[in-house]
């Protein structure tokens, strides 16, 4: 299991080439044997009548002549065994003292008279030529037996080129499938390894980096589809924890600037009022009271940093049926009290039943209506809209100001950004009203955008899910 992935699958490849071409030659080998054994054999049985004449039987003789191969050993053996007559084929059956002859078992396995024995293979007389034989006894010679041997020789030959030939093509095939199997891997790994090179790059930090191939035409292919799928997850997943990373610090920065004021102010004044309180009454009353006005400053602060912080916890709020309608005339009310000059209308025919916290849903409306008040010029009319489209409920507040920059209608929701920078503190609050206003929404499972008024200005739209009765 240490080989590479390449090494394994060559081992395997290879491996099943050579098994089969093992197989296929042992069967191939043993094939020819058999036959060419069962040719000599067929010559052994058709010969009998034929060396009955050649070793000079009476009876009646046989014109048959059989091509015996060189080196064929007819022989007469007598009743004790020992060797009468021998015939050897070189040109045709002659007497040749010095041929192989075959070493003959000491009991012959004949059928019985004038019937030959199955053939059967014996060593020669020099210990290295293999004869097949058959033997049977010859009546007309007084109980004596007559041998017939032929050489296998040629088989041995013919076998022995079959074993070379097969050695020779075998190595060539072996030989040829590594070298194509080894092209063949490379060529079908190539992908992975673009793969590991990419995974490379991206463990490098490079998350925009995609694995290729990417279709599903194949399996290295839909690898690479889940690959770039699970890539662009860790990427997106990364860019949230970035931003969400960049938001806390901008936060506790920004937190940390705005506690910061209040806090220097009450450290002032309780100086002011510890050097001179004996001295100075109106310096003394002026202390205390910017004292208390920073202290409620600062605590309203807290509160509101506490509220967008349990909101992204996903705390739940209380849940009951809310009309929007009477929330939204409310804040109109209250909008016309404190801007009488302004030109201030609500559109809102029916009732609008959502499931929510009327509390957080009164102070969204609250603050976006503040919003549109402290940000706009003082006679410029302010819009308050309720309606229903689709299951949805939707309230707009338009304002008619200079309206918001394509850069701060993308920040405009983060906490304490503020689109005029150059405003106070005490004129434009400390920048968590519109984040107060995308949290609690949110938790409502709503959303808000804001979009430029026709004609100039601004618009912040607030969709929330009606109530199950009201839809």
């Amino acid at each position: 299991m240490t080989l590479s992935l390449r090494g394994r699958l060559l081992i395997g490849v290879i491996s099943l080439v050579v098994i089969g071409l093992l197989v296929a030659n042992v069967a191939t080998y043993f094939s020819l044997q058999k036959f060419l054994v069962g040719r000599v054999d067929d010559q052994l049985r058709s010969g009998v009548a034929e060396v009955s004449t050649e070793l000079g039987a009476p009876g009646p003789s046989s014109n048959r002549s059989t091509a015996f191969p060189p080196g064929t050993v007819a022989e007469l053996l007598g009743t004790d065994g020992s060797v009468v007559k021998t015939k050897v084929v070189g040109s045709g059956f002659g007497a040749t003292t010095s041929a192989v002859t075959p070493v003959l078992p000491r009991s012959l396995p004949s059928k019985g008279l004038d019937t030959p024995a199955d053939p059967y293979t014996v060593t020669g007389s020099d210990h290295v030529t293999q004869f097949r034989m058959t033997d049977w006894p010859e009546g007309r010679f007084g109980g004596q037996y007559i041998v017939l041997a032929i050489p296998l020789t040629d088989v041995a030959s013919t076998l022995s080129q079959l074993l070379q030939l097969e050695a020779l093509i075998s190595l060539g095939v072996v030989l040829g499938t590594a070298l194509l199997a080894f092209v063949i891997i490379q060529l079908g790994l190539r992908p992975l390894r673009r793969m590991g090179e990419v995974a490379g790059d991206i463990a490098a930090g490079d998350l925009t980096r995609r694995v290729e191939p990417a279709t599903p035409g194949t399996e290295i292919g839909r690898l690479g589809l889940a690959l770039n799928a699970m890539l662009s997850q860790i990427e997106a997943a990364f860019g949230r924890s970035t931003a969400s990373e960049r938001r806390l610090r901008r936060f506790i920065a920004d937190a940390s600037h705005e506690l910061r004021t209040p806090l220097t102010s009450i450290r002032g004044y309780s100086e002011m009022l510890r050097r001179g309180a004996a001295e100075s009454p109106a310096d003394s009353d002026l202390a205390r009271r910017r004292i208390e006005e920073e202290s409620v400053r600062m605590s309203a602060l807290v509160d509101d940093m506490l509220l967008i912080a349990r909101l992204d916890q996903g705390r739940p709020l209380e849940t009951e049926p809310v009309d929007l309608q009477v929330i939204a005339r409310d804040a109109a009310a209250d909008a016309r009290v404190v801007a009488p000059q302004r030109e201030i209308t609500l559109d809102a025919p029916g009732k609008v039943v959502v499931s929510g916290d009327d509390t957080r849903l009164r102070q969204v409306v609250g603050n976006l209506v503040r919003n549109a008040l402290v940000h706009t010029p003082g006679t410029t009319p302010i819009e308050i809209a309720v309606t229903t489209l689709n299951g949805t409920a939707r309230l707009s507040i338009a304002d008619h100001g200079s309206g918001l920059r394509t850069e701060d209608r993308e920040r405009i929701f983060e906490p304490f950004y503020r689109a005029d920078p150059s405003r106070s503190r005490d004129s434009g609050g400390a920048g968590l009203g519109l984040s107060i206003v995308n949290a609690v929404v949110a938790a409502h499972g709503g959303r808000v955008d804001v979009k430029e008024t026709s004609g100039g200005g601004a618009t912040f739209e607030v969709e929330l899910p009606l109530a199950p009765a009201a839809t």
